[in-house]
């Protein structure tokens, strides 16, 4: 297997080097995000923070769980190895079922996510009948999908028959992300017509092909993917390998001031795909936050983060903030 350092530096030369073919003319427009909106966004990020943890039937994970009081826990799984945590449970302030994915190490996401054999995939059809076989997505994300896919699917429907609902709401960070924008492919495909859908989603990654945001923005009216400042997993794999966002983007600056980007990869240097031309001007720190004031914070990537705190003024975080590290009480 390819060394991660290996694969960084081969993709970033790609990245720089590589002639991107035609693509469609991209927006260029923003607006700016209103702090009613962003204060609303908050509690998505506990959700997604929360599947980092090794969240209970207790819902007793830690200060994420905390923040979101009387939510109950229908199932829950993964091993944050091989298939990264999930949680489904009913949400009783919203009536909604939630779904939220864990994500993962980002600087080993990173390099899968540069690699220039990044394969596309069509999805199953047993697990997304009907789906049209030109919509396509990458070939890790379906498989850590379809992991779960079944078992969320399950939950999710004894919820709506528990509690007489039909609205789902899916939540996620980077890996997580990426999955939540799968599962909501699967989850419409398989549940009542009538089912609404929300989904609030940080540091995705571009997921899959042109017609698969295009089928994102044609299906789902509620779907908001917010990215912070440089952070350069948001726009891997790249766009000349094909790679497409769906649009959506609420994007965090530098200063903590939030503007919403109109369409799919809108090339304002508001917006992430404008501010970081290739990995190279990105930062992964970045990747991890803040999001609404909330660190997603594995053992390796707070390593990561405590090693390049002499190196950033201020430091990138504090105690005070709200971090989830996987085996301590952060979470």
């Amino acid at each position: 297997m390819r060394q991660p350092f290996v694969a960084f530096v081969t993709l970033a030369i790609a990245s720089v080097l590589a002639v991107p073919s035609p693509v469609v003319k991209r927006a260029t427009t923003v607006e700016p995000v209103s702090a009613a909106t962003e204060s609303a966004l908050t509690i998505y990020a506990q959700f997604a923070r929360a599947a980092y943890c090794e969240v209970t039937n207790t819902w007793s994970c830690g200060a994420a769980c905390n923040a979101i009081s009387g939510f109950k826990v229908q199932a829950y799984g993964g091993d944050g190895d091989a298939v990264p945590r999930w949680y489904v449970g009913y949400w009783p302030a919203k009536k909604t079922a939630v779904v939220s994915h864990e994500g993962t190490d980002p600087t080993q996401f990173l390099s899968l996510l540069n690699d220039a054999e990044a394969e596309f995939t069509t999805l199953s059809s047993t697990l997304f009948p009907g789906l049209s076989s030109s919509i396509q997505v990458h070939d890790g994300f379906a498989t850590a999908q379809a992991a779960s896919a079944t078992a969320v699917l399950a939950a999710v429907k004894q919820i709506f028959s528990a509690q007489g609902i039909s609205s789902v709401t899916l939540t996620g960070h980077s890996l997580g992300s990426a999955i939540a924008s799968i599962d909501a492919v699967y989850l419409k495909l398989n549940l009542p017509s009538s089912t609404t859908f929300k989904t609030v989603i940080h540091g995705t990654p571009r997921v899959g092909n042109q017609a698969f945001a295009n089928y994102i923005d044609a299906t789902f009216s509620d779907f908001t993917r917010i990215t912070h400042n440089l952070d350069p997993i948001a726009i891997v794999p790249g766009r000349f390998l094909g790679y497409h966002h769906a649009s959506g983007e609420d994007h965090i600056e530098s200063d903590n001031s939030w503007e919403h980007c109109d369409g799919q990869d809108n090339t304002s240097t508001l917006c992430s795909t404008g501010a970081v031309p290739n990995i190279l001007e990105g930062n992964i720190v970045d990747h991890l936050g803040p999001y609404n004031g909330i660190w997603y914070v594995t053992n390796s990537a707070s390593d990561m983060l405590y090693a390049l705190v002499s190196l950033t003024d201020p430091p990138p975080f504090t105690p005070t903030l709200a971090i989830c590290r996987i085996g301590t009480t952060f979470c």
